[in-house]
């Protein structure tokens, strides 16, 4: 796949190759077909994944460079919205994230229970 961007400051367009590997036969879909899969896949790590982690608990905030405390960092976020996402009840991250920011009782008591 190919895709193209153009930084808005300088004007400058660039083209990236971009390489994916499926278990599907290569004529089994489409172009358009595969370009539907292929997006739709880094979408949906956009939102469940990247979006969580950033808009939620400030990941992309650090200002750490040190690639073991970003690690360790890291471990403990997957594992607070494991326990998240169990403790939900169907509600959405942010009707969650309301709820536990005016209760850090609640908050003790769950990252506990890890």
């Amino acid at each position: 796949m190919r895709s193209q961007r153009t930084v808005k400051k300088t004007g400058l367009t660039s083209t990236e190759t971009r390489f994916y590997l499926s278990s599907a036969e290569p004529d089994h879909y489409e172009p358009g077909q595969w370009l539907g899969l292929i997006r739709g896949h880094w979408a949906g790590v956009e939102i469940r994944n990247h979006w969580r982690r950033d808009a939620i608990m400030g990941e992309d905030g650090s200002r750490s460079r040190n690639p073991q405390i970003l690690a360790n960092l890291a471990i403990i976020r997957s594992a607070l919205l494991c326990a998240l996402v169990e403790q939900s009840g169907g509600r959405s991250q942010p009707e969650i994230h309301d709820s536990l920011h005016s209760n850090p009782g609640r908050c003790w008591k769950i990252l506990n229970s890890l």
